[in-house]
């Protein structure tokens, strides 16, 4: 543990994950003093981020020791127990989101009563107990049936799309409480990024595609192409509409479904966001830095595009960890690409890092970030 003085506001990140390390270059910037709770001193955050602290985010002693001289306290994963983050705030933090707020990013079956007492757009969605549960659900929704851990899941995990009461078996078999959604046939997978700060100030990001990949995404498409402009606008309210109704401060990620005939509310995530990472080279002020605004309610700064078409691709870690060699042949190639490592260790499947590409043509742009992430994690041309 470090023994300086800070000399900035200190905020605090429960989380040593990629995204508190890509919070600490906009903290430097801003003259924000990060403090980061890690598990391990090897984690991404930990190796950037001189003060990092050793704890468990379950232990709320942990926690509380962590918070001391923090001006603000936020989270870079949705895990840690409601009632410590409410303990927290009663113990006079100012921690963003708050436990009311974050629960709904927490607790599916939550997020989904809310949502639906809102009026946000929902697939058809009922708590499920048994494998008799799901089938009664089915009878009235049809086949399949979307299980989804209520708590925990991401990447794909937790989530099975089950086609009889066979793979309902197999869904419970897990162990975890489960939830029912009615499939959603879309076309494609949409994302809203907002930021809202404790006094109210709200902005919207352009909505982006995600390309997903076994439930994993693997492309960010900035601005959604072929979107309607009243969709699109729709999408941003309804994203807004959200972060006010359940009093998020800090970012928000909307994830929804585009059926082609309307929009549907997938996932929620109150932090910066995959679908977001696009915004370090793409925005006029990336995710990371309005995050840090909104929580020290700082004024938003602004959400614009700085060319007409950024492409985000995710690094996914494959057989061979030594990436670093490739670098030479994917900066000579195109020096205006942006790479961005997380400084894990490789593991096939593994976010590992992005690369970000700007222009004008969307399939130019597409092209270039596919050669290098493509090239960086297999060593392949494409």
């Amino acid at each position: 543990m470090s023994s300086y003085s800070p000399i900035g506001p200190v905020v605090g990140v429960v989380g040593a994950g990629q995204l508190a390390r890509m919070t600490q270059q906009p903290a430097i910037a801003l003259g924000v003093e990060l403090r980061v709770l890690a598990n391990a001193p090897d984690e991404s955050a930990a190796r950037v981020i001189v003060d990092t602290r050793i704890g468990d985010y379950r232990d709320l002693g942990d926690l509380r020791a962590f918070a001391k001289g923090c001006d603000a306290i936020t989270f870079d994963h949705e895990h840690v127990p409601t009632e410590h983050i409410s303990a927290l705030a009663a113990d006079g933090y100012a921690v963003h989101p708050g436990a009311a707020a974050l629960v709904h990013a927490q607790d599916k079956a939550v997020m989904r009563e809310r949502l639906t007492a809102l009026g946000a757009p929902c697939p058809a969605w009922a708590r499920v107990a048994g494998v008799e549960d799901v089938t009664a659900f089915a009878a009235e929704h049809g086949w399949p049936v979307v299980l989804k851990a209520v708590r925990g899941g991401y990447d794909g995990r937790g989530v099975w799309v089950c086609r009889s009461a066979a793979d309902a078996e197999t869904a419970f078999a897990a162990g975890v409480p489960l939830m029912a959604e009615a499939f959603v046939p879309f076309r494609r997978e949409l994302a809203v990024l907002v930021a809202r700060s404790p006094h109210g100030q709200g902005v919207s990001y352009p909505v982006v595609e995600t390309v997903q990949q076994d439930g994993i995404c693997v492309e960010v498409l900035a601005p959604a192409p072929g979107l309607d402009p009243e969709e699109a606008a729709q999408a941003q309210r309804i994203a807004l509409q959200i972060a006010h109704e359940l009093g998020v401060t800090g970012l928000l990620a909307v994830e929804m479904f585009d059926t082609g005939h309307g929009l549907v509310v997938n996932e929620l995530a109150m932090r910066p966001h995959n679908s977001g990472h696009w915004t370090i080279e793409g925005a006029r002020t990336s995710q990371f830095e309005q995050h840090l605004r909104a929580v020290l309610d700082l004024p938003l700064g602004s959400p614009a595009m700085t060319a007409p078409v950024v492409v985000m691709a995710n690094l996914l870690g494959g057989d061979d960890p030594d990436l670093f060699k490739r670098y030479e042949h994917v900066m000579a190639h195109d020096p205006g690409i942006k790479v961005h490592f997380y400084g894990k260790q490789v593991r096939p499947g593994r976010k590992i890092g992005h690369v970000t590409a700007v222009g004008d043509d969307l399939d130019a742009v597409r092209a270039r970030a596919r050669h290098a992430a493509v090239h960086l994690t297999t060593g392949e041309y494409t």
